[in-house]
């Protein structure tokens, strides 16, 4: 399989190391790319015959591939993914898909012609083995029928400054710090919930990466991780639209409520969750790697184990297990456990979650899913 990455930076540096350690006759024969910054996470044989293009457009005339991957900036995976498809090119796509309901209906529109299994998405948490334990103690019933789900995903200092740095520091560019970042943990809980959110309400701002505290600026830790395309050389530099904080609820269609928390400048960072059933519960976090279940009567342990995994490792593991069965996907077209639909309808919450903060009311989604449906009906 002959595969062209479109957008080389770190991550999909990293996810070309992974697949091609991984996957039989994975085999990344050029990229598109201007500026590329993540020949660091490749293997140096590998990176001394790639070919480079300087646009997706260009590639696509030079090069015969099997796989186009897009890790390029969230802006401009609309017009990259339906130039794609247009060529009849199998994609995988790093997340979020898309950075409007806009862009997302136009999206429908073209996969309503090829078929959704033409794009892969890089939905990565969904293949972490804490998250496939997860999911099979909802399928057996273990807390019974979830009621609501707490959540939070709290990130460092560190990484937080990142971005206030680089691109995702703009709205246009990134789609807002909620999409970018925590649109995989929107998707885990609706793949749990396995209904749409109803209505969404949210509040947040930035309080900690503005002007006041450009005093910091010269401080390490604010500069450690480097910024590339679009970037400003301070965290504080006060040009950022993004928030640095905020807190979501999601009512779902089935009456499952969510409250989600999440802050950028945590000094102890987690990924962590509660989810609460009828029979029980069922408590977790991603970057402390535990899971613990209980039943209510009695009230007593029913599961609990810890998770380790490589340091290199950029989400607990998921990466490698995403990697064997992307390739059991292209070679026997088994299913994956996210769809591009999956992804989408994640962004979109996203999405409504930021403009419910924006104009400080209660969004009704009930419209947005008839759109939705028609879109990919059409």
């Amino acid at each position: 399989m002959k595969v062209g990455i479109c957008g080389l930076g770190d991550r999909l540096g990293y996810l070309a190391k992974v697949f091609t350690e991984t996957i039989p006759n994975f085999d990344i024969v050029c990229y598109a790319d201007p500026e590329p910054t993540g020949f660091r996470r490749m293997d140096e044989k590998l990176v001394r015959r790639l070919r480079g293009f300087k646009d997706l457009e260009t590639m696509l005339a030079k090069e015969r591939v099997d796989l186009i991957m897009i890790g390029s900036p969230n802006v401009f995976h609309c017009d990259q993914l339906c130039q794609v498809l247009e060529a009849k090119v199998k994609i995988f796509c790093e997340k979020p898909v898309v950075i409007s309901e806009d862009e997302t209906l136009r999206l429908l529109g073209e996969l309503s012609k090829v078929g959704t299994d033409q794009i892969m998405v890089g939905l990565v948490l969904r293949y972490a083995p804490l998250y496939q334990d997860l999911e099979r103690l909802t399928r057996q019933g273990i807390f019974g029928d979830i009621i609501s789900i707490e959540a939070a995903e709290h990130i460092p200092p560190v990484h937080g400054a990142f971005f206030f740095r680089d691109w995702r520091r703009k709205t246009k560019f990134s789609g807002g710090f909620l999409l970018e970042k925590c649109c995989h943990d929107l998707d885990l809980y609706a793949g749990l919930v396995k209904s749409r959110p109803r209505r969404v309400v949210s509040f947040g701002g930035n309080s900690f990466f503005t002007q006041r505290h450009q005093h910091l600026a010269e401080e390490l830790t604010y500069q450690r991780w480097p910024a590339q395309w679009q970037s400003t050389e301070s965290s504080f530099s006060g040009d950022a639209d993004i928030v640095d904080h905020q807190v979501a609820l999601v009512e779902y269609n089935n009456d499952v409520r969510l409250c989600f928390h999440t802050n950028v400048h945590t000094a102890d960072s987690f990924r962590r969750f509660c989810v609460i059933g009828s029979n029980g519960m069922v408590e977790g976090d991603f970057v402390r790697g535990y899971l613990r279940a209980h039943s209510a009567v009695p009230q007593e342990c029913i599961f609990d184990s810890t998770y380790t995994h490589d340091d290199q490792s950029m989400h607990y593991g998921a990466e490698e297990q995403m990697a064997v069965d992307v390739a059991k996907h292209l070679e026997h077209g088994t299913p994956l456990p996210v769809s591009v639909l999956d992804a989408l309808e994640a962004g979109l919450t996203a999405i409504k979650i930021d403009e419910a903060r924006q104009q400080g009311n209660i969004l009704d989604l009930n419209g947005l899913w008839s759109r939705f449906d028609e879109a990919i009906a059409s």
